[in-house]
């Protein structure tokens, strides 16, 4: 860690040459940090602010899962039930998600992910997905890549907005917000309700509906007390409620439900002065889930995550900048064991961390990293970045990034359960991952066609196995690699054609080692207990392709036509009285949408989804949603 920062001011301190000012496409989450697009050496998918409005989406996991190529998203069943984003074909705790620079992950979950459901689009400003391992950025479970999502805040005047959607299973869905802004404060609140009666999650054991609802609450207010000082505050609060289907085929459905409670606060000092930055921010976060299971059994999950915060920047010159920090942060949990007695368990983590970057010549752009985290229990973890941007010409470039990764063990899987009601701490160590992408991009000014391809390889060893009463590293290695290509071509006027496709070649080296390919590409091995298996990661395809077409008929009529193919894929679940292997069939969904502006600022959506009411599968046994129409009326003043 010491030579690593000695290089990094010898760096610092020799390259003082600055080239042509820019006026760039902004990216943020590349190296926390204001930086032009064109320098960024990582693989980062922008979904700006027009295209977030433009969307007749509700929920943050749809939008992503039409407008972000490369990410694969599940959801066991309807809205509302969990769901999950996976990016590089690794399972999603391997990614971290970002709101407003809070970390969304729960800490009572087994595998403290983020469960995306629920997190509705109409407060979002912006959503910048960042590919690659990146735990010198951004630490903990960034091995797939990184999410940063920035919310809406208040605009010069004041302004109101007011949304109601209605579709399919007595659904409501209804947003209001107001913001404004002066020289000195800006401010923002939106409220979101949604109620659906829902659909059966798993129709082939019953057919009972699985109602949701959803509260949520943002809140922000934003004070400069001169040029150089500001506070920012920022509350979200959200209350939801699922009547869901366990896997099991037989049991009573009506009783299993979840009431979930959520809330998380920031508050950042931000000073500039001459070329420095600093930011201190606090966050604290809070989970809260009371689960019913289908005896009536209750159980209570709760979640808590305080971080305290310091981001430095210092300028160089226009194109050199030293980017610093150090982060505290404080995490527990109390949730049930199988012996039936509640587990408290606290972690704390010590990190800091280091980002130099640098155009070393007029065309090339470099980045280098390093960060050291102290977890309480598992130890230590250095990981490092490098990155390189090349601009061949004004429209095309060559990227490439290396970084290496890690991934703590959760509260749940630092310690065995005892028959005993004891818990033993175990001697888990961090999984670590090492990450390589080299991309292409360029505009073909001639034929108004964008191409962007790129090639990854990601390989995590050390992974955490086992059970609920037995957690150890596992001597397999987790492999993914692949392809990313896409392509935009537009005709000047009112047509727009999208398409993307990823190859995604997984590996779970937890199974097998040595496996060989069938005549689909899978890889195999024999497993003594299940016969042939597929050793790909859960729930990732092989193949994944997708195309949008837009066509604007009139200055006020618009329409979208979305195709999106899935490969097979496998899944890991309950066949009977075991789990096992299980194979998902691939599938094609294709939906419609259209909008329309009326007269005094209101405007009328209307879309189909999985318009040719396909039944398909994203997760064992939980059908995909069927054939849902919506009709909506928007207004802003």
């Amino acid at each position: 860690m010491f030579k690593i920062i000695l290089i990094s001011l010898y760096l610092i301190f020799t390259s003082t040459v600055a080239y042509s000012k820019e006026i760039p496409v902004i990216v943020i989450s590349a190296g926390k940090s204001p930086q032009s697009y064109s320098s960024v050496g990582s693989q980062v998918t922008i979904i700006d602010s027009e295209t977030i409005k433009n969307s007749s989406e509700t929920f943050l996991t749809d939008l992503l899962n039409n407008q972000a190529q490369g990410l694969n998203i599940f959801q066991l069943g309807g809205v509302g039930t969990n769901a999950g984003i996976q990016m590089r074909g690794l399972p999603k705790r391997y990614s971290t998600v970002y709101i407003d620079g809070i970390k969304m992950s729960d800490p009572s979950a087994s595998d403290n992910g983020f469960y995306s459901q629920g997190l509705f689009k109409n407060s979002i400003d912006r959503i910048e997905i960042l590919k690659g391992s990146q735990s010198s950025l951004f630490g903990n479970s960034a091995v797939g890549g990184t999410i940063n999502i920035f919310t809406k805040k208040g605009k010069l005047g004041e302004h109101s907005n007011i949304e109601a959607n209605t579709d399919n299973n007595n659904t409501q869905d209804v947003y209001y917000s107001f913001d404004g802004a002066d020289e000195n404060k800006n401010y923002y609140l939106g409220v979101n309700y949604y109620k659906t009666d829902g659909i059966s999650a798993m129709n082939n054991d019953n057919t009972e509906e699985d109602s949701y609802d959803n509260k949520s609450i943002l809140a922000k207010y934003t004070y400069e007390f001169s040029k150089n000082n500001k506070l920012e505050n920022s509350l979200t609060l959200k209350d939801s409620f699922l009547k869901y289907d366990e896997p099991t085929n037989g049991r009573d459905d009506t009783k299993p439900q979840t009431d979930d409670t959520e809330g998380h606060y920031s508050l950042k000092f931000v000073n500039t002065k001459d070329n420095y930055k600093n930011t201190f921010s606090f966050n604290a976060s809070y989970y809260g889930r009371n689960v019913t299971s289908h005896n009536g059994k209750e159980n209570t999950y709760e979640g808590y995550r305080d971080i305290l915060t310091y981001l430095g920047e210092y300028n160089i010159n226009l194109d050199s900048k030293l980017i610093y920090g150090s982060d505290i942060e404080f995490v527990s949990a109390d949730f049930p064991t199988d012996p039936g007695v509640q587990l408290e368990s606290d972690e704390e983590i010590y990190s800091q961390y280091i980002d130099y970057q640098f155009r070393p010549y007029e065309n090339i752009y470099a980045t280098i990293g390093a960060r050291n985290d102290k977890h309480t229990t598992a130890g230590d973890e250095q990981s490092y970045r490098a990155t390189s941007s090349y601009s061949l010409d004004k429209n095309s470039k060559i990227r490439a990034s290396y970084g290496t990764g890690f991934i703590f063990p959760t509260l749940y899987e630092g310690h065995s359960y005892e028959w005993t009601n004891t818990a033993v701490l175990e001697e888990v160590v961090a999984e670590k991952s090492t990450s390589f992408d080299i991309g292409y991009e360029t505009f073909f000014e001639n034929l108004n066609l964008d191409f962007n391809i790129t090639y990854f390889d990601i390989e995590i060893e050390d992974t955490i196995v086992g059970w609920t009463f037995e957690q150890e590293n596992g001597n397999g290695k987790n492999t993914s690699r692949g392809i990313e290509l896409l392509t935009n071509w537009n005709n000047n006027k009112n047509l727009n054609i999208g398409f993307s496709y990823t190859l995604t070649d997984s590996y779970s080296g937890m199974d097998c080692d040595d496996p060989a390919k069938d005549a689909f590409g899978y890889k195999k091995c024999i497993d003594s207990n299940n016969g042939i298996i597929d050793t790909a990661m859960v729930r990732v395809p092989l193949h994944a392709i997708s195309s949008k077409i837009d066509y604007k008929v009139n200055e006020k009529f618009d329409t979208s036509l979305l195709i999106k193919y899935r490969g097979q894929t496998r899944d890991y679940g309950r066949s009977d009285q075991d789990f096992r292997d299980q194979f998902l069939d691939e599938y094609l969904l294709v939906d419609f949408f259209s909008s329309y502006k009326l007269a005094n600022d209101y405007k009328v959506n209307f879309s189909i989804k999985n318009l040719f009411d396909k039944n398909y599968e994203n997760s064992f046994k939980y059908t995909g949603q069927p054939r849902l129409v919506n009709i909506g009326l928007k207004r802003s003043f």
